[in-house]
């Protein structure tokens, strides 16, 4: 019995230390959970509004308006057609919104040159396959420059001139939310779509259970795919073949061709001694300059614009040589970043930035004024 009292005693010591012991860790865990319970709050109905704009394939989503093709015209000159043609048939900028379907296509609800060859590319008409996708992206993401700055009746506006450009719908049109499932009847790619079971069915297996082959692999890679050097031009320069609009373009083909061959393993200090050194990364704006740069960054503008290398539209720097010594430099840069133009570099236009703050906008022509550092 004393035993027993003694094991009893010193069990219940050790559970009293135990205690003690794990206290600071509880007290630790209490705190953090605390501190965590401390960082944001609950979204306001109004703050989940603005989050929760996705439109669904069945319309679910998608909010009350209407916009005529007229109107959608408009408003398509102002803000759109800089970067995707006055008829959405593209320029130098953006691939082709418009083209490539047909009234059978319209019919049928199957684009013809999808599965067909015939036409240079596959625009935007022939492959989407659901109204809810292109109403949804231009109210999320149009303008580019002013990405949710279009109401909704002008969002409908756009999709209906853009239906009428593929002879979809009638110049006369409006469309609404009212009306949208009836268009989306005459969509030409409707039945286009295609189900993979297994990629989206959670209770079956997909295409996920392959083993993994890890035997036999080679210390270094090879070129598994490249052109002949023999036929590399045999048929022409592949880069003058492909469409002549929009930013993708085949390989050319005129330039040297490659030294290696087909399946050959190179050895690594082959490869390690050919490598050309990594350059230094350029040191960030000065104090003075950040401020420039954060705007140009916040608003777009290294989209098109490099600071040192032409994209889209030329580089700052260029910019800056060109108007060097001009004496209403700044006023004449700031009016231009706000106002866009079109012909001083080339026929790609600038859109109009008037969203931009007059302040910003002259605080960037005067970063340009001092050489665009």
């Amino acid at each position: 019995m004393k035993l027993l009292h003694r094991l009893d005693r010193n069990l219940g010591c050790g559970v009293a230390l135990a205690a003690l012991l794990s206290a600071p860790a509880a007290w630790a865990q209490r705190a953090d959970a605390a501190a965590l319970n401390a960082v944001g709050r609950t979204a306001t109905p109004a703050e989940v509004h603005a989050w929760n704009i996705d439109v669904r394939g069945d319309f679910k989503g998608l909010p009350k308006g209407s916009g005529s093709v007229d109107m959608g015209g408009k408003v398509w000159d102002g803000k759109c057609a800089s970067c995707h043609g006055a008829f959405g048939e593209s320029n130098s900028v953006f691939t082709p919104l418009v083209g490539g379907t047909s009234k059978k296509d319209i019919e049928t609800g199957h684009v013809y040159f999808l599965s067909h060859s015939g036409y240079p590319h596959r625009t935007a008409l022939m492959k989407v396959s659901r109204l809810s996708t292109l109403w949804d992206y231009i109210n999320r993401a149009m303008p580019w420059t002013a990405p949710k700055s279009l109401t909704t009746d002008e969002v409908y506006g756009v999709l209906a001139y853009i239906l009428n450009l593929g002879d979809i719908v009638p110049a006369d049109f409006t469309l609404s939310d009212k009306n949208i499932a009836e268009v989306q009847k005459r969509l030409p790619n409707r039945n286009g779509h295609v189900f993979y079971k297994a990629m989206w069915e959670v209770r079956g297996k997909g295409d996920v259970k392959n083993p993994l082959c890890m035997k036999d692999c080679p210390v270094q890679g090879g070129i598994e795919s490249a052109l002949p050097d023999d036929s590399r031009n045999a048929n022409g320069n592949i880069a003058e073949q492909v469409r002549p609009f929009g930013p993708a373009r085949g390989t050319d083909t005129s330039l040297a061709p490659r030294t290696q061959k087909v399946g050959v393993v190179v050895p690594a200090t082959v490869v390690a001694a050919a490598a050309p050194a990594v350059p230094a990364l350029p040191a960030g704006p000065s104090a003075a300059d950040a401020p420039a740069h954060a705007l140009i960054q916040a608003n777009a503008c290294t989209s098109c614009h490099g600071v040192t290398n032409r994209i889209v539209g030329p580089a700052f720097q260029d910019v800056a040589t060109k108007y060097a010594g001009r004496a209403d430099v700044v006023a004449y840069l700031s009016d231009k970043i706000r106002s866009g133009g079109q012909g001083v570099w080339g026929a790609i236009p600038m859109p109009a930035q008037a969203q931009l703050k007059e302040a910003d906008a002259r605080a960037i022509a005067q970063w340009l004024a001092a050489g665009a550092k």
